[in-house]
Parts: structure tokens; sequence; C-alpha cells
């Protein structure tokens, strides 16, 4: 299937140009023999381009994010004579990712999140799908950004009032802090499986509102776009709402006596 013909099956102008652009990089790696590299992309255009990949029946590009189970990866074009290396695992991943460790005073470290690191970086000019997987940790965080942005942050980071008394370096990415996915244990009650009634329990509001969220396509199934709010969610589907949060519908273990149903979900924390 050609360019065109894949382009032609999507009808938002982000995906036709989120696919665009990911043609040019493979039409670059060609014409160059060097690895290309798109910038980090979330799980729903992750998604989209593992689509195209297959559609245009393309075998020379895998997605990374500094670590396996990253949530935002960046994929990677390599020409033949780099699919050995690739393909063997001996590529050098540090030559296209920079780590940054970032140490917050004691007094201090209550007060961060993943959303004053990453709003501080974008606050200096940094795009959003420059940045990488944060990993919020007790004393701090490693914040993965692609090389390209590294001295830039390095001469700039501590300008920022939130890190100036912090204490920040470059690391490798075999030094990252642990990378295993913490969740929160939910327990929720719902008289349906259908996504509105989950959308409404997880983001906490009402059934109209959740509605509302759903025809803003903020909501995500298994890493697929979805504004249907009939649809039924089972067990180990994976629902991201935007602004909300990550969630997997763990199990559900039962009924309670009215005949709503009980479900384990684990939120991403």
């Amino acid at each position: 299937m050609d360019k065109k013909e894949i382009l032609d099956r999507y009808k938002k102008v982000e995906d036709k140009l989120l696919i665009s652009k990911f043609f040019d990089k493979i039409d670059l790696c060609e014409k160059t023999n060097k690895i290309e590299t798109t910038d980090f992309l979330n799980e729903l255009e992750q998604n989209i381009i593992k689509k195209v990949i297959n559609l245009a029946q393309i075998d020379n590009c895998i997605f990374f994010g500094g670590f396996e189970e990253a949530d935002r990866k960046i994929a990677i074009i390599y020409p033949e004579k780099m699919r050995e290396i690739v393909e063997n695992g001996n590529f050098k991943y540090d030559t296209l990712f920079s780590v940054f460790r970032i140490k917050i005073p004691e007094n201090d470290v209550k007060s961060f999140n993943h959303s004053v690191y990453l709003g501080g970086i974008i606050k200096l000019g940094i795009k959003r799908e420059k940045i990488g997987d944060i990993i919020v940790v007790s004393d701090g965080a490693d914040i993965i950004v692609k090389k390209e942005t590294e001295k830039f942050l390095y001469a700039n980071l501590k300008t920022l009032t939130r890190f100036k008394e912090a204490d920040v370096e470059t690391i490798a990415l075999s030094d990252l802090e642990s990378t295993e996915k913490k969740f929160e244990e939910i327990k929720l009650i719902t008289s349906s499986l259908r996504l509105d009634n989950i959308v409404s329990e997880l983001a906490k509001t009402s059934r109209n509102k959740a509605n509302e969220i759903l025809e803003q396509e903020r909501v995500l199934v298994n890493y697929e776009q979805e504004s249907k709010n009939t649809k039924l969610i089972k067990e180990k589907d994976i629902v991201t709402i935007r602004g909300k949060g990550k969630f997997i519908i763990d199990e559900v273990v039962g009924n309670t006596k009215k005949g709503n149903y009980i479900i384990m979900v684990k939120k991403y924390a």
C-alpha cells in the first residue's frame, strides 16, 4: 500500500501530519543511510504509526523510550547497514537520549510531582514532544529527553525558581531509577460496564460530564480513540482519560445485592 492510500485512511489533520512526518523520516533514512528518529510519541500516536508500519510493510523501525516499559517512545528508523546492530541489541541508545536527574531539597520535595517537573521544562520553551517519561521518586525525578535538548536544558534548568536549589546532573540510561510501574488500587461499583459509566466513575464526575469527555475525544481504550458511550469495557482493558490518568480494568470481582458490578481498577501512579 502506498503513502497516499495510507494517508487517505485518516481524516484528522493531526493524524495525517503525524504520518507524513514519519514517511519523511523513512525517506531521509534511505537518502542519507543514517538513523532517523521521530519525536516522542504518546501511546495513541505509537498505535497509529504501528498500523502505518504494518500497512506499508516497513521492517526497519523500532520503538524505544529509554527503557522497555516507557509510555512515551520515539520511532527509530535504521538503514540496512545498521540492521544487525539494532536487532541484536547492540545499538547505543544513549546517543539518542539524555537523562536529567533532579534531586530536590528534602524540605521541598513533597510539593513536586510529575506536573511540576514537566511544567518547568515546558516553561523553558522545550516542546512536549521532546520530553519522554518522567520517573518521579522520593527525592526527585529522572527525566528522559531527546539528546538534542541536552545542552540547552543543562544550561537553563536551574534558572527556574523551582529548580534553583536542586542538584541537577545527566546520567546514563543504565543508571535510571527503578522503572517498575506503580499503581493505586481502586474499587468501583457501577451499574453497567458501558464506557460512559466507567468514565464517570474513573473521572469522579456525572454521566453527562462523562459523555462530554467522550465527545471531546479525551478517552482512549487500549490506546485507540473511543467516543462511543455504549462500548462495553472488559477485564484488562486499558482506559486512558486525558487529564485524569490511565487505568487498567483489572478484575470484575462480582455483583452487589442490587446487581451492580464490583470492579477492581489499577490506576497508574
